[in-house]
């Protein structure tokens, strides 16, 4: 998995907003992702006698995993937005840092 992130910004278009800079492009490894559906349901379940139809990815990142809202995610060579925010836990048993979590949905267009 690679997280494509939006370069910094060095120059501003006509209207007075800034463009970002070139990309940069961060390896990740030991990360797992599982199909995520339109319906949040755990598979591909019929709901209201309709089959579900797969919308994106759910990621599980190693824990400590810089994700953020404006990033996209390039998994088997194809390009994701993050959907929201991802989440971090940690265990309230142990204490240890869990996978960081994002929804995924793939970039068309």
């Amino acid at each position: 998995m690679t997280i494509v992130r939006p370069g910094a910004s060095t120059e501003y278009d006509e209207y007075g907003v800034e463009v970002p800079g070139p990309a940069e492009e961060i390896p990740v490894l030991g990360c797992g992702v599982a199909p995520r559906d339109g319906n949040a349901a755990s598979g591909n379940e019929q709901t209201q006698a309709r089959d579900t139809v797969i919308t994106g990815l759910t990621l599980y990142a190693p824990a400590g995993t810089d994700l953020r809202p404006t990033d996209k995610v390039r998994v088997a060579d194809v390009l994701y937005e993050v959907d929201g925010q991802a989440g971090a836990f940690k265990s309230p048993f142990t204490g240890s840092g869990g996978p960081v979590v994002a929804a995924l949905e793939r970039v068309t267009g």
